[in-house]
């Protein structure tokens, strides 16, 4: 018995020695990861939190960026929620959403599998044409569209009246304002989109495609019991995106409309940059910019939702 504890003390020395350099190690490897990731977390705060923090602090003030800002509690949120200029905003972003999203979810998905057939000719020339306005900068696509629709120098007016078609001035219409600076986004950021279904059409198994045309199934109940089911990750995200660039839209309509005509474009981003750089109702502005993050927020969670539910249910 002692020559076995006496055989046996070394080897519980060697294995107390060995942890002690393995956790030597992983603390160095953790000093390490820690320097690398320092850096981006350091920005992070600096640029991210500490003004997300600040503006939350100033949300419950009646802050105008001129004057020593005083507590007003929920005095901001409660005046926007009453507000009907406000509430026509919100409703606005909603009305944005409902025309944004479907629209280019539905030509991004479209144009993608028209480009994911193998026997289309020029197929990269034809993705890198779709996806180059994505890559404009936003502001000078509003310009450009700006002078395109205009009723007196626009070449889409002039082409369509030449053809017959009367085309009203789109961006002086409160029934065409909207769905004008709409399709701007659309055709700007589809492209994007369209390339990430591309990427989730070719992890769909070909074997499915085949399998059910030999059961007899038709274009359609193959897009629907294959496409669709294989593209739910894919299409997950691209929800998710498309909502949240929906509920920022800014630039399009800062440039085209200012928010008009009779506020009718006016959405909650441009509402915060009114209130907050033209009426100088900083604290109110930040309030209004947290509530919309509270509506993106919303969607987003929701939409995963949905997506997990749907994902346990096949």
């Amino acid at each position: 018995m002692a020559s076995t504890r006496v055989a046996g003390a070394p080897q519980r020395a060697v294995d107390v020695e060995g942890l002690r350099r393995l956790r030597r190690r992983q603390r160095q490897w953790d000093r390490k990861a820690i320097g690398f990731v320092a850096p981006a977390l350091l920005i992070l705060v600096v640029f991210v939190l500490y003004p997300t923090l600040y503006a939350l602090g100033i949300s419950f003030t009646n802050a105008s960026g001129f004057n020593v800002p005083e507590l007003v509690g929920l005095d901001n949120y409660v005046r926007i929620f009453t507000s009907a200029d406000t509430l026509r905003a919100i409703g606005n972003t909603l009305w944005y959403v409902v025309l944004y999203m479907p629209t280019t979810i539905a030509c991004a998905l479209a144009v993608a599998m028209l480009l994911n057939r193998s026997d289309l000719l020029m197929r990269g020339m034809m993705r890198t044409v779709i996806f180059v306005p994505f890559i404009i900068s936003m502001a000078v696509a509003a310009l450009a569209w700006g002078f395109i629709v205009d009723p007196h120098i626009g070449v889409l007016p002039y082409w369509l009246s030449r053809v017959g078609i009367h085309v009203p001035d789109l961006l002086s219409s409160p029934t065409w304002a909207m769905p004008t600076v709409v399709l701007v986004a659309v055709w700007k950021n589809f492209g994007y989109f369209m390339v990430i279904f591309l990427a989730g059409l070719q992890n769909v198994p070909r074997e499915l495609y085949e399998a059910a045309s030999i059961d007899g199934a038709g274009s359609w109940r193959r897009f629907l019991s294959v496409t669709l089911p294989g593209l739910r990750p894919t299409m997950t995200y691209v929800v998710v995106l498309v909502a949240n660039g929906a509920f920022q839209a800014f630039d399009q309509i800062y440039i085209m409309t200012k928010g008009g005509p009779m506020r009718t474009t006016e959405t909650v981003v441009y509402r915060v940059y009114s209130e907050g750089f033209t009426n100088f109702k900083m604290g109110e502005a930040s309030a209004l910019s947290f509530i919309l993050m509270g509506l993106t927020l919303v969607v987003g969670v929701a939409q995963l939702v949905v997506s997990r539910r749907q994902e346990r249910d096949m």
